[in-house]
């Protein structure tokens, strides 16, 4: 079984945006089970909180089901139970490397780098553009899938 975990800042918009989207294309491919998926922030300040409404809205109007949850930091300890460690830009990769104490076996890299694009996905927090986020986010999906079936 291939263990991702999707990590942002916050664990409210785009990490769970891409956990979702995984784990639906994983169904629809047939491969759901070969897959174990999660998502995690960096910081503390959503801790608890369920998914941004505006992802939400994304998902369903994309048909991507999703269940209530609850937002979660990263621990140094999610470098030993998942494979992938998968940061959405530069300062979430940074941020799980310190969490993390380093990242001695390449596991962390950043979504889109799957998708050959040197580029962050853009925050829909400060941005308020969840259209442009999921077409970032399902483009990388799509490629991280594709590199791993």
């Amino acid at each position: 079984m291939i263990k991702i975990l999707f990590v942002c800042h916050g664990n409210i918009c785009r990490s769970p945006m891409a956990e979702f989207v995984l784990k639906h294309m994983a169904a629809q491919a047939g491969v759901a089970d070969s897959f174990y998926i999660e998502s995690a922030a960096t910081s503390r300040e959503e801790i608890g909180n369920d998914t941004h409404l505006g992802t939400k809205k994304m998902l369903t109007e994309n048909g991507i089901p999703y269940s209530k949850r609850c937002a979660r930091q990263l621990t140094k300890a999610d470098y030993g139970k998942f494979d992938y460690l998968i940061g959405m830009d530069d300062a979430n990769v940074r941020n799980i490397t310190v969490i993390c104490g380093g990242d001695p076996q390449g596991k962390v890299s950043k979504l889109l780098d799957f998708a050959g694009k040197d580029r962050s996905i853009a925050d829909p927090w400060y941005t308020g553009d969840f259209e442009e986020t999921y077409a970032d986010v399902i483009e990388g999906c799509q490629a991280l899938l594709a590199s791993l079936v």
